[in-house]
C-alpha cells in the first residue's frame, strides 16, 4: 500500500492534486493552514495506488509518495 504525506503548511490550495488524481482520493480540507488556504488531503487512503501524478502535478512540492 502507497503512502502520502502532504505538507499542509505548504499547500497552497490549487487543487490540482484533486484533478489528476485517478482514484479521487485527493480532496481539500475543510480547515484551513496558517497562510488561510484550504489544504489538500487523502481520504480513502486503501485505495491509494501510489501512482505519485498528485506529486509530480503539485507546484510547490508540497506531497510525497512512498510506496
Amino acid at each position: 500500500m502507497a503512502r502520502v504525506i502532504i505538507d499542509q503548511e505548504r499547500c497552497k490550495g490549487c487543487e490540482l492534486c484533486t484533478f489528476v488524481c485517478p482514484q479521487k482520493i485527493m480532496v481539500m480540507s475543510k480547515s484551513f493552514n496558517k497562510r488561510s488556504y484550504h489544504p489538500a488531503e487523502q481520504v480513502n487512503p486503501e485505495k491509494c495506488t501510489g501512482c505519485a501524478f498528485c506529486a509530480m502535478t503539485c507546484p510547490d512540492v508540497a506531497i510525497e509518495v512512498y510506496k
